[in-house]
């Protein structure tokens, strides 16, 4: 009988995904009946927009959606996005520039996997999200952290990451603003980390899928905008689930230069053909219209995030830098491991996240998940009551530290 496993060796290295394995558990909870609130998924709670949902029952009654599209994405699509590009950014990119995938996940690993070979090296500055540890081993490449923490808002600056380039280093990961930690870099330090990467020969995969929930006095940046001399050598993700509460249409989208995405194409081609046409029109809608939902969900987020902030930052043993983009905050819970608390010294941010979830019904992702143990993600796109209520659970069981 064969000993040979019956899983690969690639396929048995991916770990789960731990954010949607705790906002599962904390569904199963409540679905149980236990008064469950998750502080776990990246999921805004509106509901997509209207005139968006509008145009995908309308897409949905035409004969040419019931069928194969090409696999790169409807070509007005692919337009609109170029446009919408250029309107928000300042980058002007053509259609033929634009490759539709099927969410913002399959736009990360399809610029891994066209980049890479085996034992190249990626800097990802650490807290990172927890799908491109995955994607880039899944490419073939070598992930190397440049890690981070609160003292400096979770940003890296190139000294930390000189630090860290070998001979091997081919891409930069640029996040901003960032999940998990809702960090964003100025337009000066956007600047001198792109100017960097330009002057050592290095891809720069950007992830802008936050692009336009920034508060207070941030700014979105572009490094493709703001660094012109990283020229071809820039590949940007981007989809709609995030700033048009699409979580679950599964539209994104990679731009890049023609060569790497005729490249990705003939991936996804071969993987899953083109995104689902009613989604994709309803994407067009979105991206097309005007921003003023966007404008009403960030009013609300920037609301919930300052509440948040400051209930967090109550809790003895808890400290919580200021984020300033996405839908997340990042505190330190350092001070909490190894003290009793109800009857049991938890040793790891994994560990007291567990015991929260049981004796404060509340679910939070601790910071193993994202490469850097000794916090916890919060995500605040969730109700404003919820969050009240959560957050003053937690800080009701964690004040019994000891």
């Amino acid at each position: 009988m064969s000993t040979r496993p019956r899983v690969s060796a690639r396929i048995s290295a991916i770990s789960e995904s731990a954010t949607l394995a705790v906002d599962a558990k904390a569904k199963a909870m409540k679905a149980a009946g236990r008064p469950v609130i998750g502080f776990g998924a990246g999921e805004p709670d509106f509901p997509t927009p209207g005139y968006i949902v509008e145009a995908a029952v309308q897409a949905a009654r035409e004969p040419r959606f019931h069928k194969y599209t090409p696999a790169g994405g409807l070509p007005e699509l692919k337009q609109a996005i170029a446009d919408k590009t250029r309107r928000d950014s300042g980058y002007a990119v053509e259609a033929s520039q634009v490759l539709v995938t099927n969410g913002g996940k399959q736009a990360v690993y399809e610029a891994f996997a066209t980049l890479l070979d085996p034992g190249d090296e990626v800097l990802v500055v650490a807290p990172y999200w927890t799908t491109y540890p995955e994607a880039i081993k899944l490419a073939g490449g070598v992930q190397v952290d440049v890690v981070t923490d609160e003292s400096t808002g979770y940003l890296a600056n190139v000294e930390q990451l000189e630090a860290a380039r070998t001979e091997r280093t081919k891409v930069l990961l640029f996040v901003s603003p960032s999940n998990p930690t809702g960090a964003v870099y100025s337009r000066e330090q956007t600047e001198a980390i792109g100017r960097w990467a330009a002057e050592h020969g290095l891809w720069v995969v950007t992830d802008e899928i936050y692009e336009h929930l920034v508060y207070g006095g941030a700014e979105f940046t572009s490094i493709a905008t703001a660094v012109l001399e990283l020229g071809d050598r820039v590949v940007i993700l981007n989809g709609v689930a995030k700033t048009y509460a699409m979580t679950g249409w599964r539209v994104g989208w990679l731009i890049g230069p023609s060569d790497v995405v005729k490249a990705a194409t003939n991936l996804q081609s071969h993987a899953t053909s083109n995104v689902a046409n009613v989604s994709q029109a309803a994407a067009l809608a979105a991206v097309s219209g005007d921003l003023s939902a966007v404008a009403e969900m960030r009013a609300a987020f920037d609301r919930r995030r300052q509440t948040m902030v400051r209930m967090l930052n109550e809790i003895p043993g808890v400290f919580c830098p200021e984020p300033k983009g996405a839908f997340y905050a990042y505190p330190s819970v350092k001070d909490l491991i190894g003290k009793e608390l109800r009857g049991r010294r938890p040793q790891s941010s994994g560990e007291l996240a567990e015991l929260i979830l049981e004796e404060a019904e509340v679910a939070v992702v601790p910071g193993e998940a994202f490469g850097t143990p000794g916090y916890f993600r919060l995500s605040y796109a969730l109700g404003d009551d919820d969050l009240v209520e959560g957050v003053s659970r937690m800080a009701k069981l964690l004040s019994e530290a000891r």
